[in-house]
């Protein structure tokens, strides 16, 4: 466990040397907005695997360094979550990133595959998941919490070499390429807009036009408050009161007080915001209102094409180790095949170009 500066230095100053290097990071994040750091995992080969104490340290300079050297691969699984705490703690976008569970998608291997379901397949081992509750805030780690961490970092390097022995055909591992590079961008660690928060709320799809307004913007101002606060969205207000507000246009301290969901304490403290909100969407000229995301719905032409399109990516997965599921989800492929059909549906942004554009031109456009 790394816990000095002038070491956790010396030891970025080696991996920053090298040619590749496991990483990991291990977080709390049930009581505030921005997850809790509380471990990193730096492996130089499977024998020199090492444990970084941030309650420790506090200049994360080094690790920036090497983040955001282009000459070492930095090896995670299933990286956007850890590099955007990583973003967050140095500043820096990673550069050179190699995540194994996305590689896996391209080796004939399922894009969702977990990293002990990957190192058993791979490497037939089978490794102790017994710590994924554990408070990795409390000091000391007992030897059962540090055996866990270190294995998720051991075998990051073994993994790629597999992976990329089982990727063959020039033209996926420059697909493979093209996906990797996006984690070295700005845009995968920006966030939601605060605006747009409210499409992720499940159950919004039941409002109309006016309720989807006045969620937007109760929606929007929880974000913030979260954010200042540093809670959790739902310690603020849940999702299921936001829902119901919006549905019932609550625009009075009294009618809140009727839907017997808030105490007397958050109507206090937030009863008068809430109103404002709500009446803020009532008032919203009905050109400006959102617009409803409906499901998407196939007729029978369409339903055919779909079905032609499943079997030619489950085929496309067989011979050459492309996952389906790599390349978009369920409502991705109706959107296309509505686009096809139809140019005022617009075309899913996944699909405007680079590899998935490649991959999908050759079911629309079959060579002869």
């Amino acid at each position: 466990m790394i816990t000095d500066e002038k070491k956790f230095s010396a030891l970025i100053e080696r991996a920053c040397n090298t040619d590749c290097v496991g990483l990991d990071t291990e977080f709390i994040w049930e009581r505030t907005y921005y997850p809790r750091l509380g471990l990193i995992q730096l492996a130089l080969s499977d024998e020199e695997c090492f444990l970084i104490d941030p309650l420790a340290i506090v200049d994360f300079t080094p690790l920036g360094r090497l983040l955001a050297n282009p000459g070492v691969v930095k090896i995670l699984h299933d990286a956007p979550q850890d590099l955007m705490i990583l973003n967050r703690v140095t500043g820096v976008v990673p550069q050179n990133v190699f995540d194994t569970r996305i590689a896996a998608g391209f080796s004939g291997l399922p894009s969702t595959i977990s990293l002990a379901d990957l190192i058993n397949d791979l490497l037939d081992i089978d490794l102790a998941k017994t710590e994924t509750r554990t408070n990795w805030l409390k000091r000391p780690l007992d030897p059962s919490q540090i055996d866990y961490a270190l294995d998720d970092v051991r075998y990051l390097r073994a993994l790629r070499i597999l992976l990329l022995t089982r990727i063959i055909v020039p033209e996926i591992r420059d697909w493979l390429r093209q996906e990797l590079d996006v984690l070295s961008t700005p845009g995968a660690y920006g966030l939601l807009a605060d605006n747009q928060r409210y499409l992720k709320i499940k159950g919004s799809g039941s409002l109309d036009r006016r309720g989807l307004a006045i969620l937007r913007e109760l929606s929007s101002w929880r974000e913030e408050e979260a954010r200042n606060r540093n809670r959790p969205r739902g310690h603020i207000l849940n999702d299921k009161v936001l829902l119901t507000i919006s549905r019932e246009r609550t625009a009075s301290l009294d009618a809140l007080a009727e839907l017997e969901m808030l105490s007397s304490k958050k109507i206090k403290r937030y009863g008068d915001h809430l109103v404002a909100l709500v009446k803020s969407g009532l008032a919203l000229r009905d050109e400006y209102l959102p617009e409803i995301n409906r499901r998407i719905r196939l007729n029978g032409a369409e339903r055919s094409t779909y079905q032609q399109l499943l079997k030619f990516l489950e085929e496309f997965h067989r011979v050459q180790g492309v996952d389906p599921h790599a390349v978009g989800n369920t409502s991705d492929f109706k959107q296309l095949i509505k686009h096809h059909g139809n140019s005022q549906v617009p075309l899913p942004e996944k699909f405007s170009g680079g590899w998935r554009q490649d991959l999908l031109n050759q079911f629309f456009q079959p060579k002869h």
